[in-house]
């Protein structure tokens, strides 16, 4: 008999413990999002020079240090920020000093990155530095340079967003709604927006009339960001 009772004890308090840990407030979850574009005023190029020579008998080398004196000029007068403009990267620089010496034929290359603020001065910096000299150029990277104002921005929209979905279909039920019990944020606050390079050499060439017309004007492809949140909220 004892033991009977001591096991319906048991089992009233581990039922009592259960339903204290379940959570018995009426609750409804939505969704709340919020978008914008925004034009990038931040603008990463990404720039290759290599030396060439001036004639085909291998002589005549245009060096590295020559073009470089080019494109920091260049950049100087497109108003570009001395430690705006950065080296990426060095090729062919694998062989030693006499090796480089004993071979004419030696070409060696630098990548560089840019930043701008206006897709426009790179036709600047490419009109600076002699063309045979330049063997890529791209848009690497795209930013804008109130990233954060803009996603707490959002932030904000997309739960106000939720808090009137939640609104709405708690009036339509016939129920008062209640506070917030939780939030999830799952958007991302990473940099700015990696693209695949796009050339733009071409930006150097058109037709006759473009040409005579002057440099047009360049637009870069809008930032649009999408924040999403989930909000769960109780029903009073």
């Amino acid at each position: 008999m004892k033991k009977l009772l001591s096991a319906v004890i048991l089992s009233t308090l581990a039922f009592t413990a259960f339903a204290q840990n379940v959570d018995l407030r009426r609750k409804i979850q939505v969704s709340g999002s919020s978008e914008e574009e925004v034009t990038p005023d931040i603008i990463y190029i990404s720039l290759s020079l290599k030396e060439y020579f001036k004639d085909s008998g291998n002589k005549n080398k245009v060096t590295i240090d020559e073009l470089e004196k080019q494109l920091y000029a260049a950049a100087t007068e497109a108003g570009v920020k001395k430690e705006d403009l950065m080296i990426d990267n060095i090729s062919s620089y694998n062989y030693s000093s006499e090796k480089k010496k004993k071979d004419p034929g030696f070409l060696a290359s630098k990548q560089y990155r840019i930043k701008l603020s206006n897709l426009n001065n790179v036709n600047a910096l490419l009109d600076g530095v002699n063309s045979k000299g330049i063997q890529s150029s791209g848009i690497s990277r795209l930013d804008y340079s109130k990233m954060d104002e803009l996603r707490n921005s959002l932030r904000i929209k997309a739960v106000n967003s939720a808090k009137n979905k939640a609104t709405i279909l708690a009036q339509t039920l016939g129920d008062t709604l209640g506070k917030a019990i939780e939030v999830t944020d799952n958007n991302d606050d990473g940099g700015g927006v990696a693209m695949p390079v796009m050339r733009v050499m071409a930006f150097k060439s058109g037709s006759a009339d473009s040409m005579e017309s002057g440099s047009p004007d360049l637009d870069v492809k809008k930032i649009k960001l999408n924040y999403q949140v989930q909000v769960v909220f109780e029903l009073l």
